[in-house]
């Protein structure tokens, strides 16, 4: 990977890519379309969220890292504004540390995928396992999903993947200067 210069506050002047609001569907097409039309070598995507749904963050993320392998010559940056919880941090792991900025006073929000499901057992034993599972399925891949981008966060950084299993059941906040103080950005603004 190609090192980059680190950028000052005129490189964000006019961001290629605005969103504020819930990471949802909705988010995911204004994305696209923003992001299709950006071809500029430094791509600045700026994100104010309180979360959302995590599965659209992967989503997006993924065309960034695509977009990245696609385009060498272009550099895709992310720029986190005032609230980046959730789903938003999620979205910032797909980027390079050294390529996440944060404008001063914002803070990060790292926790673990919640799940809010009914399991119902009723019918034949074997179908009654089945089910069982299957859930046990779905939460198990979940955790490694979750893990997997844990994991993308926190490269190149003084934080361990322990340290956010362990920090993040609890929703682990972290404000702008701290996030840069454990390498997991690279720079305040």
């Amino acid at each position: 990977m190609a090192s980059h210069r680190s950028l000052v506050a005129t490189d964000f002047a006019t961001p290629s890519v605005t969103l504020s609001g819930v990471v949802d569907y909705d988010m995911y097409v204004s994305f696209r379309k923003q992001f299709s039309a950006a071809d500029q070598e430094l791509i600045i995507v700026e994100l104010s969220t309180l979360g959302g749904d995590p599965e659209v963050a992967r989503m997006m993320g993924e065309d960034v890292r695509f977009a990245s392998e696609l385009f060498p010559n272009r550099r895709c940056v992310f720029l986190g504004k005032a609230a980046i919880y959730s789903a938003g941090t999620t979205f910032m792991s797909f980027f390079a540390r050294e390529n996440r900025y944060l404008t001063r006073g914002s803070r990060l929000m790292i926790h673990e995928r919640k799940l809010s499901k009914k399991l119902v057992i009723d019918g034949p034993l074997t179908s009654c396992v089945a089910t069982v599972k299957a859930t046990l399925n779905e939460i198990e891949c979940s955790i490694a999903i979750q893990n997997e981008g844990f994991q993308n966060l926190v490269v190149g950084s003084k934080v361990t993947l322990d340290e956010v299993l362990q920090k993040a059941p609890s929703n682990w906040y972290l404000e702008a200067e701290k996030a840069q103080e454990l390498g997991l950005i690279e720079k305040v603004l």
